[in-house]
């Protein structure tokens, strides 16, 4: 049996989305098209809430990749289950993702993505593991920094569960 522990609540949560939305409006303006692209499933509650808090120019579109399988840890391989809808070409786009862990995965993701020319490409992340870091990604807008634990809720899971929580919580596994 597993049990969680809350890191975050939904309040703490929302309050800091409210204050990413504005440092992302501040620096984008509220008269540029903006392009958030979603990396599925984690990020799909953080992504869905930041938009609706950046109010008019904004486009979502979505990435899909996999690196976990059913497991705690990263296997260090990245697999994109689904591409993106439309070119980035000349966009402005904001990649949001639920957690930097490794690194890994948006390493290969800004990799891909740069090769398709956007105007602009920055990462918004909820979370970020600094301790499990094995490569440095330029996090431009941070929601929380948290240990080197396993973490489930507000999008995050572990094999499909838990994502419906409506916090973040540390994951201990019986």
């Amino acid at each position: 049996m597993s049990q969680t522990t809350v890191l975050f609540t939904a309040e703490q949560i929302s309050q800091r989305i409210d204050e990413l939305a504005q440092e992302i409006r501040r620096d984008y303006g509220e008269t540029e098209e903006l392009l958030l692209v979603g990396v599925l499933k984690g990020s799909i509650h953080f992504l869905s809430d930041l938009t609706r808090r950046l109010g008019d120019n904004v486009r979502v579109d979505f990435l899909q990749t996999s690196s976990y399988g059913k497991g705690t840890k990263s296997s260090g391989i990245v697999q994109i289950r689904k591409d993106l809808d439309e070119s980035i070409e000349g966009k402005h786009v904001l990649l949001v993702e639920d957690i930097v862990d490794t690194g890994t995965t948006l390493k290969y993701l800004l990799e891909l993505l740069q090769t398709r020319l956007p105007k602009s490409l920055k990462i918004a992340s909820l979370l970020s593991k600094p301790e499990a870091h094995l490569v440095k990604i330029p996090v431009a807008y941070l929601g929380f920094s948290i240990p080197k634990h396993f973490v489930v809720g507000y999008g995050l899971d572990h094999g499909e569960r838990y994502r419906n929580l409506p916090y973040i919580a540390t994951l201990q596994e019986d």
